[in-house]
């Protein structure tokens, strides 16, 4: 059998810039598995509006992935034991992930890293989500900053590397392999209550560039004036975007520096 590996997407949900893709790319086989935990035990559960932007997200990438060649599979349960059970099913050899950074999911990463390691498989996972990782960043003394100004003087004169491109194609998923359908998941809430977020927004990597082009083609100018006045249009409402990793930090930062310099 080749060797396989799983690109596990959790909050990256873009082909662009996508560290753990690339790595995973390097194997004959991927496959894009996103793993849906739906225990509301956890201070991080997604609230409403969260999950109907999952839900489209979750779509979005699911056709990016087509385009390519592939197709995300989609399964739910526990974090641990279902990437097990994907890796038992498909044979693969090898996961790649980009890292997440609250404490519970440090923890989890932490512990799935090493029961993969004592299975002698391949694990690793990369930066998608920080211009700097954290412990680059530190004071004289070794620690990290307590105060922001001297903080973010330190910060800005770290270089910031180049976005990854997209792989041009990625293998096909074998048809055997099953996937839940991202409807499956009861995103969506019962009384459609969401049709503002429909209309207003882009759930997905092309309408997190697309709010960063129009960002950049008129509000940027008065950012300074008018972040501040929510009836004009003065912020870049990257935030979800970012959030849900359909764009990364450094592809904003570098398209940011090009216009302003």
């Amino acid at each position: 059998m080749p060797d396989t590996a799983i690109i596990w997407f959790r909050q990256d949900l873009r082909l662009a810039d996508n560290p753990a893709l690339l790595a995973a790319c390097e194997h004959q086989r991927v496959l894009p598995l996103y793993i849906h935990d739906d225990r509301n035990d956890s201070r991080w559960a997604l609230g409403g509006a969260q999950k109907v932007w999952l839900h489209f997200s979750l779509m979005a990438l699911d056709k990016a992935l087509r385009d390519k060649g592939s197709r995300l599979l989609v399964r739910t349960g526990p974090h641990a034991e279902t990437l097990q059970a994907v890796m038992d099913e498909t044979g693969a050899d090898a996961v790649y992930w980009n890292r997440q950074y609250e404490p519970e999911s440090i923890d989890r990463d932490r512990q799935i890293k090493a029961d993969l390691d004592d299975a002698g498989l391949t694990v690793k996972s990369f930066n998608g989500a920080l211009l700097h990782e954290p412990w680059q960043v530190e004071n004289k003394s070794g620690d990290p900053y307590k105060v922001f100004t001297p903080f973010w003087k330190a910060a800005s004169r770290l270089p910031v590397s180049a976005p990854l491109a997209a792989p041009d194609a990625l293998p096909a998923v074998a048809s055997q392999y099953g996937s839940a359908d991202v409807d499956e998941l009861a995103l969506l809430p019962d009384i459609p209550w969401d049709s503002g977020i429909r209309e207003w927004w882009q759930p997905g990597e092309d309408g997190a560039h697309e709010a960063l082009e129009a960002f950049i083609g008129e509000p940027i100018s008065d950012y300074k004036s008018d972040r501040d006045k929510p009836a004009r249009p003065g912020t870049s409402r990257l935030s979800p975007h970012l959030h849900f990793g359909e764009i990364g930090p450094r592809q904003v930062w570098h398209r940011v520096h090009e216009y302003t310099s």
